[in-house]
């Protein structure tokens, strides 16, 4: 765990990375919620949001991956990002700088999220340019995220841009977990142009992302938004009063299956039995190097995350738990997947 420390005290506590507060940044600015300080990571504990505002100090690869598994920092393409910074710590510092070193951060940092795909896909664009250029490594990794980063930027924008497309005066859509800041284009475009859009949120358990990051984040947008719990979206799509789903993807396989937060596939299921049309916001769409949903690793996260709520004990002490973090959804329940290059619409739909 991380503890609360005065801004001037440095250093990790408890072999952990310590936290500092600091002012809100803009959510979905990832160069704000995530950035260097010096040799430091500094991380905006995305834990806390959006009542308090903390920043997590990060000193080494392994402080990174400790932050990554604990939550800190959310959402595949911020983690990817994130990734590549603790290689980037890794880089600077003695026994971890050289490229064996390096190798072995590199599959820390991967296995702290094994069912996403841009972590990894990062880590080894990362390690092939050091290979090219193996006398400056520090200075290739910063160089390597600098373009990640614009990248990253350009294809959340230009998913929106297509997301928008699909979306008309009037719709109410929902969402399930934290989709990214494609999302947040395709309604910022959706009322640029007119368009009225209600959003259900999930609130997602047990972290809430979708309460404390999604309906925060739509909520600024200044469009009406209704959080409900994981349990409630099969009845609000039995009743008509959600005409659409979109949710995001940590890896999309080649067949067309989709691993997203746990829930998902139930919300599919829901939305094909009752004909609602079922989006993905698939950004830089399917990983290449998986052919089929079966392929997917699956994370299984701490069951103790599930027997506690924000700390505190909800059950029994006997009580044993199950946390798979995602599910995989099957192309025949998806209706389109959207991507910055279009629209990938499934045969016959």
């Amino acid at each position: 765990m991380t503890e609360s420390v005065h801004p001037e005290k440095r250093g990790p506590a408890a072999g952990r990375p310590s936290a500092l507060e600091t002012e809100p940044p803009l959510l979905m600015d990832l160069e704000r919620n995530v950035y260097l300080e010096g040799d430091r990571l500094v991380l905006v504990d995305r834990r806390r949001l959006p009542g308090e505002i903390v920043r997590v100090v990060c000193e080494t690869a392994e402080d990174v991956a400790r932050a990554i598994e604990d939550m800190v920092v959310q959402g595949a393409g911020d983690i990817a990002v994130t990734a590549g910074y603790g290689l980037y710590l890794a880089s600077l510092r003695p026994g971890t700088g050289d490229r064996e070193g390096l190798e072995r951060a590199a599959r820390r940092l991967k296995a702290t999220r094994p069912t996403g795909y841009h972590l990894a896909a990062l880590m080894d664009r990362i390690l092939e340019r050091i290979d090219g250029n193996p006398e400056d490594p520090p200075a290739v990794i910063l160089s390597s995220l600098e373009r990640a980063l614009r990248r990253q930027r350009e294809i959340s924008m230009e998913t929106g841009r297509f997301g928008e497309t699909l979306l008309a005066s009037g719709d109410t859509i929902l969402t399930h977990c934290f989709a990214g800041s494609g999302l947040l284009h395709m309604l910022r475009f959706a009322r640029e142009k007119g368009k009225d859009i209600r959003v259900f949120c999930t609130e997602t358990r047990p972290y809430l992302q979708g309460a404390r990051l999604t309906a925060w984040s739509v909520s600024s947008l200044g469009l009406e938004t209704v959080l409900i719990t994981d349990n409630m979206a099969a009845h609000f799509l039995s009743r008509g009063e959600i005409g659409k789903v979109f949710t995001a993807a940590d890896r999309i396989a080649r067949d067309g299956s989709v691993a997203n937060k746990v829930g998902t596939l139930a919300i599919a299921i829901a939305a094909h039995r009752y004909g609602v049309p079922f989006y993905v916001l698939g950004y830089g769409g399917p990983d290449r190097r998986t052919e089929k949903g079966a392929d997917i690793p699956i994370e299984e996260r701490d069951p103790g995350e599930v027997l506690r709520f924000q700390g505190i004990p909800i059950t029994g002490p006997r009580v044993k738990a199950r946390y798979p973090a995602f599910d995989i959804t099957p192309p025949e329940l998806v209706t389109a997947v959207v991507t910055a290059s279009g629209i990938l619409h499934r045969e016959g739909r």
